[in-house]
């Protein structure tokens, strides 16, 4: 089958915003291609044993977000829709925004994931792995598969593994953990891995809800994990142990004076997706919601905070 492959540049901090709009459109599936992931990795022999020398030699100072439409699709109106609603916004119109379009086939896309997706350990124990590559684990690793084919969140960006390691901190034995916006579902299984008694995903995104499910079957905690379609917090009931949430700073701040009433007490919040100019905008919101901040991680120009209900 092929797939019009639809390519934008941008910055790193406009990510979520660009890809939102891209799958409201009805793009089947994103890459992303971030050259400081690329370039950190490769000097890592730990993280990554394995890095494509001509993925590095970008002369790009941002990202390039790919998305993917099928033959079927209206693409003629579909591209005039990106191109409008990423003009006519005054947060996504930088100015250096680009959009080129080509033609990419089932197999070439598989086969081009291999390049850059390769086992990343993330904190002292998670290894995240595509079914594919053979690794040898070490005494206590934890082991996470997650095949991307047409999708996205495959733990090697900063905000998925400081989340990643703020679980790995904070899950104990039985908790319940919520994972509002939970994409490919990586932290929910890891999550899992770590120990919850049971983990709740909720995503907008069609999509999300159905890659979610395929990964957690692949990892074997389908018993332990819900995914839901849905709105932030409308569709999970009861307390949690921890809430976990990557998404984008202005609307984890929204949803902050929704949190107590799904959030036991002392229960733990941790929260990224967030740049580090905003930080302030959400530290703010959750002490005036009555939250205490515990941490506050910095990576490559990205935060996770973490706060607990007291």
């Amino acid at each position: 089958m092929k797939w019009t492959e639809v390519q934008i540049k941008t910055t790193a901090e406009l990510e979520d915003l660009v890809s939102n709009v891209l799958y409201d459109v009805g793009a089947a599936g994103l890459a992303i291609e971030d050259p400081r992931d690329i370039i950190e990795l490769s000097q890592s022999k730990e993280k990554w044993d394995f890095v494509d020398p001509s993925l590095i030699n970008q002369d790009f100072d941002g990202i390039i977000i790919k998305a993917y439409f099928s033959e079927a699709d209206d693409l003629e109106n579909k591209i005039e829709e990106i191109k409008n609603r990423i003009k006519n916004d005054p947060i996504l119109n930088t100015g250096e925004s680009e959009i080129k379009i080509g033609m990419v086939d089932d197999n070439d896309w598989a086969e081009s994931w291999k390049k850059y997706y390769k086992p990343i350990k993330i904190g002292e124990r998670i290894l995240i792995k595509p079914s594919w590559e053979e690794y040898v684990l070490e005494e206590n690793d934890i082991l996470i598969e997650l095949d991307p084919g047409m999708a996205f969140g495959t733990g090697t960006h900063e905000t998925t593994m400081m989340c990643t390691e703020a679980l790995e901190k904070y899950v104990k034995q039985g908790d319940i953990v919520y994972d509002i916006g939970c994409g490919s579902g990586i932290l929910s299984i890891v999550a899992a891995k770590l120990g919850a008694e049971k983990v709740v995903g909720v995503d907008l995104d069609e999509l999300c809800v159905k890659v979610s499910n395929e990964n957690i079957r692949l990892n074997d905690v389908d018993k332990i994990i819900e995914i839901k379609e849905g709105n932030l917090l409308d569709v999970v009931e009861g307390k949690a142990n921890i809430i976990v949430s990557n998404i984008i700073a202005e609307i984890i701040a929204k949803m902050t004076k929704d949190l107590k009433p799904y959030l036991k007490e002392d229960g733990i919040f941790i929260t990224s997706g967030i740049i580090v100019e905003k930080i302030e905008l959400v530290e703010s919101a959750l002490v005036e919601n009555g939250f205490k901040i515990l941490d506050i991680k910095k990576l490559n120009g990205w935060a996770c905070i973490i706060a607990i209900n007291n």
